[in-house]
């Protein structure tokens, strides 16, 4: 049995299959717009990053690559190893297993926290919210990235597979808690059309993903995001 952090949320995708999460973390924003929108609204340079919900540490190793010290953050165990093993020979990298709603980490050490489709999905996470204002120091800011269920076929798509999700009660949470957001009109593009299949499987219902297949021409779709960000 996979060692889970106590609270955990489940991820239906990355957690049982993170061997096709890979194709989809490969194939998502080749441009790296997310990152570049990040970057403008609090640059990462020198600073101490926190990437929560970090999986197998797919974008910590570029993080680090400007970053002063890079911690991650996974609440299984599994891919927190997994992690810790791509990032192996980087120094300022380290990596725990824990939770958004229980950070392993001092007040006020972080510059820049990060999650990207993890956990921060709007009324419940409000524990998660009490631990960045806990270790966001002073001039800090942080992002949540997150798919945008009002656009496009991926949003349509999305809803039909979670139809408790209501994109309006999540809106009107991130208004209350004082966020901002920009949607930011992302991509994902592929090697191989078996890839993007497989992409599309992990994410939506068996029937939803069929259609989804049958409606995504070629080797590219687009991928409709909302950032959101908050300073301390």
């Amino acid at each position: 049995m996979p060692r889970i952090a106590k609270g955990a949320i489940p991820s239906p995708n990355i957690w049982n299959t993170p061997q096709v999460y890979e194709l989809e973390n490969r194939a998502v924003d080749p441009e790296g717009a997310a990152d570049s929108a990040m970057r403008a609204l609090r640059p990462w340079d020198d600073a101490t990053v926190l990437d929560i919900g970090c999986g197998t540490g797919y974008h910590l190793p570029v993080l680090a690559a400007e970053a002063s010290h890079v911690i991650g953050v996974e609440p299984h165990g599994d891919l927190a190893v997994l992690a810790r093993r791509r990032c192996a020979g980087l120094a300022n990298v380290s990596v725990h297993a824990a939770t958004a709603q229980d950070l392993p980490l001092p007040d006020a050490g972080v510059d820049v926290a990060m999650a990207r489709w993890a956990y921060f999905f709007g009324p419940g996470c409000e524990p998660g919210l009490r631990e960045l204002s806990r270790v966001v120091r002073r001039g800090g800011a942080a992002f949540v990235l997150d798919l945008d269920a009002t656009r496009g076929s991926f949003g349509r798509w999305f809803s039909r597979t979670v139809p408790a999700y209501s994109a309006r009660e999540v809106e009107a949470f991130w208004d209350r808690q004082g966020w901002q957001r920009r949607a930011l009109d992302l991509r994902m593009t592929f090697q191989r059309r078996a890839d993007l299949e497989a992409v599309l499987r992990i994410e939506f219902t068996p029937e939803v993903a069929e259609q989804a297949i049958a409606e995504t021409p070629g080797l590219e779709l687009p991928y409709p995001n909302v950032l959101r960000w908050r300073y301390f």
